[in-house]
This record gives C-alpha cells, structure tokens and sequence, in this order.
C-alpha cells in the first residue's frame, strides 16, 4: 500500500492535511492488464510489492496509488482520506449514517487503513500513518544541534573576549 507520498517507494506523510485524498486505489479484474494500459497512455511509473500481491504508481502528480487485483472490494476506483485518529473517524463516520466496510487494518510498517461507506453507498478508505522513526531522530539531532549550537556560542564569546583584550593592549 502506497497512500501517503507519490513518490514511489516513500511512506512519508508529505505536509498533506487531515482529511485530504491522499491515495487512489484501482481495483482490477486484470491488473497486469491495466498496469499496462496506465503505462502506455499515461506513462505512469509502477513498483511491484510481489509480498503483498500490489503496485504502487507514481502519476505525474499527487496523490499516487496503487493497483491490485479486485478480490474484496468491486472493481473500480477507492479514494483514500488522511485521518489522524482512524478509530475517531469510524465512529463519527458511523454516527452520520455511513457503514464501516472493512474495520481498521495494519499495513506493516506504513500504518493503518478501514474502508467505509457513505450514506448513499460510495465507497471510500482513510489511512493513518504509523509514527515515523525518523521523526524521534529528527527531535534528538535537534538536541543535539541545539547543544552544539550552545557550545558553539561559548567558544565565540569566549573568542571575542580574548580579541577585545588583544585591542586593548595594543592601544
């Protein structure tokens, strides 16, 4: 599953707000079939995940998807919203006449996703992002260059110092 970034291969949430499409899903009857038509019309790039029976596509711009073949699910289109609290959205989207199709799921390192129906019976999906790790690292090499950038400003001041009494003595 591909619904965050259109660049392939990436899971990041790219500054996309909540409640945004974020991903297209094609469902197929034949998707080898269809991955071939997207490509020779529109020169859409694909990546094959074999493990999980998809593709994901890049488009010429966002959002990118996914293709796989129409087993649970009709063929036909799947548009995915960002939610920030999955669980949240089922409920309120439940308590405003739609049906949860397909209950909150993991997707393996990526997050998590539900598909839903709204009162009228159009079928959509939301997609949670997992926490990056990335993002623990960002905040401790933040520390860290705060601390450097600390250190940093002792020594300058500490340079200064010695150029001001260098002045001094030349006068």
């Amino acid at each position: 599953m591909h619904p965050v970034s259109p660049s392939l291969g990436e899971t990041e949430n790219m500054a996309q707000k909540p409640n945004s499409v974020v991903h297209v899903e094609i469902h197929s009857n034949a998707p080898e079939k269809t991955k071939e038509f997207l490509k020779d019309v529109f020169d859409w790039k694909f990546q094959d995940m074999p493990e999980m029976n998809y593709s994901m596509f890049e488009a010429p711009s966002a959002p990118g998807g996914g293709l796989q073949k129409a087993e649970n699910l009709p063929a036909g289109i799947v548009n995915y919203i960002l939610s920030e609290d999955i669980d949240g959205t089922l409920k309120k989207i439940q308590s405003s006449g739609g049906a949860v199709v397909m209950p909150k799921a993991e997707i393996p390192g990526m997050g998590w996703f539900a598909v839903f129906q709204d009162p009228t019976g159009i079928t959509l999906a939301l997609y949670e992002a997992s926490p990056q790790p990335r993002a623990a690292r960002a905040q401790s090499r933040g520390r860290a260059t705060k601390s450097a950038r600390k250190s940093a400003r002792k020594s300058a001041r500490k340079s200064a110092a010695k150029g001001r009494k260098r002045g001094r003595r030349s006068r």
